[in-house]
């Protein structure tokens, strides 16, 4: 079976796709595999999986970890959600820019964003399911978050303000400038 590179954006943020086999039956595919992984050119050395359960409208984010630098491979195994990275490494391009996907148990869609970019989503369905793959385990010492409605990222979330439920931590985080004031946004570089 095969995984298939949908798209690549900013370089390092792809959206893939795994092949499924389908009948009457139910359904198999494979949603990680090492070497493919390593054809494609991507991480493959996972050493946590995280899953999340969270009903509609429920906005988690924007979250990342700085040392040890964690990715995460992101899928939707049960509803959809509307999964976001942004871009916060210093010197690149792109920095400050974002790319959502929506991504579904139905379509596939897998999200690799790699230490530098900050990630959330927004569920879209009554309840859904993310699961990730880390490359590192989680340090509560050097994890942050982006403020998911910081206006100068403008991300066009798909829940009104005023409805998106976030935790008390989201709801205080600091904006894409505060956190490119500080010493620790150094270890983010393109």
């Amino acid at each position: 079976m095969e995984i298939r590179v949908e798209s690549r954006s900013f370089r390092d943020l792809v959206v893939l796709v795994p092949d499924i086999f389908q009948d009457s039956r139910g359904f198999f595919m494979e949603t990680f595999r090492e070497d493919k992984f390593r054809e494609l050119g991507l991480p493959h050395n996972f050493v946590q999986d995280n899953h999340s359960r969270s009903v509609k409208g429920v906005v988690r984010g924007l979250h990342f970890q700085w040392e040890p630098p964690m990715g995460k491979l992101m899928r939707v195994t049960q509803g959809s959600a509307f999964l976001v990275a942004v871009d916060i490494r210093k010197g690149s391009p792109t920095l400050g820019k974002w790319v959502a996907v929506e991504a579904s148990a139905e379509n596939r869609r897998q999200v690799w964003a790699p230490a530098g970019f900050a990630r959330g989503f927004c569920v879209l369905s009554d309840v859904a399911e993310i699961q990730y793959k880390c490359t590192s385990i989680y340090s509560n010492k050097a994890e942050s978050g982006i403020l998911w409605s910081d206006p100068e990222i403008g991300i066009k979330w798909p829940v009104p303000a005023a409805q998106a439920e976030l935790s008390e931590k989201d709801k205080k985080a600091q904006t894409l400038a505060q956190w490119l004031t500080t010493p620790e946004s150094e270890y983010f570089q393109y």
